[in-house]
């Protein structure tokens, strides 16, 4: 069986830097950050006061009111973003069979506003005070449900679930189903809103949130040796894969061809990763193989790159192993050092990441590595964005429990 090939035909956008993706890349080459001290949850008796939150964010300037009490925040953003993917691929105006169009989207979290805010409803004041849009708005399939529904598409259509592997492994989903002829076309990638109290105060708990909430603009440092944590954030990104030639029958511009994809398990420990990198190694190593490319060719890696202590030298260690020598001349930057950490959102903005790298041969930079790490010793571009061509990349996502996924995106050429 020939495998059909599989590009990006639409790109979009919601997070801390801006509401599109075009503001986002901008604001990224830029260096600026999108932390700042939490302004929509009461930080007082918690270790972690500050976040990459979307401020200023007005449901009214994207819905009616009414369909807004029906939505949770993460659907709200993964509506936001899919509208922007949708109408930059401009399938809306081409021919397309419905029928052939899924919707595969990750969500770590999923409805946690909504699990909250029901939550204190049922405890205050008891069970018929609970809203009868409480399960619907919550559950993390609902999102992908209402992209469906918004715009008639009837194909394929659910969520992957791996804490913050979960938008990779939407989109390795997405291009096997548009591989194997499944669809013709996918929107893909993942939502998350989960800057409230019971979250933040959740990852406090286990001591994952950076404490340094005198200097939230540098408190994302990921690879720097003072590093103390990640920084929440929230958001959503959304992109359009579709089939190549039912893109060149439509005359579609194309912005990267996705090559491959791999997946593995650490089989190790509930949060921490094995410090050898072993399961991320393994998931590098697979998805090389599956877009039959070597290590050499590979120019540019996206890293996981959360600020944790743990996470960074262990990605870094399975970079090292896979790469070999080439490792020291890959380019590898972190989006996670100006947009914290939007969980199941992650990989769909680091996916675009990489997309704009391909396109512009500009490399956005790692910022706040200011005190290199003995066991963090690549090239993370630090502090400032570089020229580099880049024809072949990877992005790395690594999740609790051990879930580890990377996608092989590539230049199109034709």
């Amino acid at each position: 069986m020939n495998k059909k090939r599989v590009v990006i035909t639409g790109m979009g956008a919601i997070n801390a830097l801006a509401d599109n993706t075009k503001g986002t890349w901008e604001r990224l080459v830029r260096g600026e950050s999108g932390i700042e001290l939490v302004s929509k949850v009461d930080t007082t008796d918690l270790t972690s006061k500050i976040a990459a939150e979307i401020k200023g964010y007005d449901p009214r300037n994207y819905f009616e009111p009414k369909a807004a009490k029906k939505l949770d925040l993460y659907t709200q953003y993964a509506l936001i973003a899919g509208k922007e993917a949708m109408e930059h691929s401009q399938i809306l105006k081409s021919s397309y069979d419905p029928n052939r169009f899924g919707v595969i989207l990750g969500a770590g979290i999923g409805g946690i506003l909504t699990f909250e805010e029901e939550s204190y409803k049922m405890f205050k004041a008891g069970p018929r005070r609970i809203s009868p849009f409480f399960i619907p708005k919550m559950i993390s399939n609902i999102a992908a449900a209402q992209l469906s529904i918004d715009y008639g598409l009837k194909g394929i259509n659910y969520t992957c679930v791996s804490a913050c592997a979960s938008a990779n492994h939407a989109m390795g989903a997405a291009f096997r189903a548009i591989q194997y002829g499944d669809v013709d076309l996918v929107i893909t990638c993942g939502s998350e809103a989960a800057v409230t109290p019971l979250a933040i105060g959740g990852f406090c708990a286990m001591r994952a949130l950076s404490t340094r909430n005198d200097e939230p603009h540098r408190a994302s440092r990921p690879f720097d040796k003072e590093r103390d944590g990640f920084i929440m954030g929230e958001g959503a990104a959304l992109l359009v894969f579709e089939d190549l030639e039912h893109a060149r029958k439509r005359d579609a511009e194309i912005f990267a061809e996705v090559v491959g994809f791999g997946a593995s398990s650490d089989a190790y420990h509930i949060t921490a990763p094995e410090e050898n990198g072993a399961g991320t190694s393994l998931a590098i190593r697979n998805a090389l193989h599956d877009a039959a490319i070597t290590p050499e060719e590979v120019d540019f890696v996206s890293a996981h790159g959360t600020s944790t202590p743990l996470n960074d030298k262990t990605e870094t260690a399975a970079i090292k192993t896979v790469f070999g020598e080439h490792a020291y001349k890959l380019k590898i930057n972190s989006t996670k050092s100006m947009l914290g950490h939007t969980l199941g959102a992650a990989a769909g903005i680091e996916a675009i990441s990489c997309i704009m790298s391909l396109r512009t041969g500009v490399i956005h930079p790692t910022i706040n590595y200011e005190n290199p790490d003995p066991d963090c010793d690549l090239d993370y571009v630090p502090n400032k964005t570089i020229n580099h061509p880049v024809n072949i990349a990877i992005s790395n996502s690594l999740g609790f429990g051990g879930h580890n996924s990377v996608l092989v995106l590539k230049k199109f050429t034709g």
